[in-house]
C-alpha cells in the first residue's frame, strides 16, 4: 500500500472495514461532561459489549462442537431463584404428616370431589369501569362464577348470603383510582381467607396477539413452584377454584406461576401444529399476585386470627429468602 492509504485497503479492494471502536481500561462514560456526547458513548459501548458476548458465545458453541460427546457440561448461571435460602417448611411430596394435612383440611371436600366449586366474584363499593371489565373477563375463566356489585353491603353480610345460596369461595376484587389494585379470595364456609396485592392486569383488549374468546369448557389448571407448606395452602385455594375434571377438548389452561413470591396468572388456549410442534394463544386477562395475609376463617379484620402476614421490613431482608 502507498504512503497515505487508509489501513487495510489494498489495489482492487473493497471500502476500509469500519473502525472499531477501543475504550481505553479506565474510560467511564459518567466522566463525559455533556449529555448528548454521554448518552451517544454509552450505545456504542453497549453495542461493543453485546458484540463481544455474541462472539464468545459463537467460540464456545464451535468448541463444544468439535469437541462433541467429550464437551464439558453447561455451566449453570447464578440465579436469584437457584440461589434460594432453603426453608424449613418446603414439602415434601412424601411426608405422612403433611398428606394427614391435606386430608383433613378445608379443601379436603373438593379434592375428594365431594364439592364442585360455585364461585362468587364482586368488587369494591362503587367501582368503575375497568375494575367491572376485569370481574366479567374473570368469570368467563372460571366456570360456574357469578358476578354480583356490592351496593354498599359489607362483607360480613355478603358472606352468610352466600353460605346460605351455596357458594364454595367468594372473590373481591378491590380498586384504587379506577385500577384493581387488590384481590380477597375467601374459602366458604369455614375459610381460610388470603389477601393479594394485586398489579399489573392486562384485559383482552390489551394484550397483543391474543386469540379469540374463550369457550365455556373447563380448563386445565397448571400449578408452579409452590413448594412450602404456605406455598402449598396457596395453591390448593388456587385449585379448589376450578372444577376437578378439566375438558382437555377445550384445550385451555390457567397457570398459576409463582416467582419469587410473585404470583403470575396467565390463560392460553393450545393448538397442536404438528405431532411434534405446539402453538400457544394468549386469551386473557393476565395480572400479579403478591400474598399479604392468610387469615383462619372467613373475612374478618378486626377478630381474625392470622396465620401468616408479611412483614416486610422483617421479612425482606435477604433477596434469595421466599415464602411461598
Amino acid at each position: 500500500a502507498g504512503e497515505g492509504s487508509a489501513p487495510g485497503s489494498g489495489d482492487g479492494a473493497g471500502p476500509p472495514a469500519p473502525e472499531r471502536v477501543l475504550f481505553p481500561p479506565t474510560f467511564s462514560v459518567s466522566e463525559i461532561k455533556n449529555k448528548q456526547r454521554r448518552h451517544f458513548m454509552f450505545l456504542r459501548w453497549k453495542q461493543q459489549q453485546r458484540k463481544e458476548k455474541l462472539a464468545l458465545k459463537k467460540k464456545r458453541r464451535k468448541e463444544r462442537e468439535a469437541l462433541g460427546d467429550k464437551a464439558p457440561p453447561k455451566a449453570v448461571p447464578k440465579t436469584i431463584e437457584n440461589q434460594r435460602v432453603y426453608d424449613e417448611t418446603t414439602v415434601d411430596p412424601n411426608d405422612e404428616e403433611v398428606a394427614f394435612d391435606e386430608a383433613t383440611d378445608e379443601f379436603a371436600p373438593y379434592f375428594n370431589r365431594q364439592t364442585v366449586p360455585k364461585i362468587l366474584i364482586t368488587t369494591s363499593d362503587r367501582p368503575r369501569g375497568r375494575t367491572v371489565r376485569f370481574c366479567e373477563q374473570l368469570a368467563t375463566v372460571i366456570p360456574n362464577s357469578h358476578v354480583f356489585y356490592r351496593r354498599g353491603l359489607a362483607l360480613k353480610r355478603i358472606i352468610p348470603q352466600c353460605i346460605a345460596r351455596d357458594f364454595t369461595d367468594l372473590i373481591v376484587i378491590n380498586e384504587d383510582r379506577k385500577i384493581p389494585n387488590g384481590l380477597v379470595l375467601s374459602h366458604l364456609p369455614d375459610g381460610p381467607t388470603a389477601h393479594f396485592r394485586m398489579s399489573s392486569v392486562r384485559l383482552r383488549k390489551e394484550i397483543k396477539r391474543k386469540g379469540k374468546e374463550p369457550t365455556e369448557h373447563v380448563p386445565e389448571v397448571i400449578l408452579n413452584n409452590f413448594t412450602t407448606r404456605l406455598g402449598h395452602s396457596i395453591g390448593r385455594m388456587f385449585a379448589a377454584l376450578f372444577p376437578h375434571d378439566p375438558q382437555f377438548i377445550g384445550r385451555q389452561v390457567a397457570t398459576f406461576h409463582n416467582q419469587r413470591d410473585y404470583i403470575f396468572f396467565r390463560f392460553h388456549r393450545y393448538i397442536f401444529k404438528s405431532e411434534k410442534k405446539v402453538g400457544i394463544q394468549e386469551l386473557g386477562p393476565r395480572f400479579t399476585l403478591k400474598l399479604r395475609s392468610l387469615q383462619k376463617g372467613t373475612f374478618d379484620s378486626k377478630f381474625g386470627e392470622y396465620e401468616w402476614i408479611h412483614k416486610r421490613r422483617e421479612m425482606d431482608t435477604s433477596r434469595r429468602k421466599f415464602h411461598l
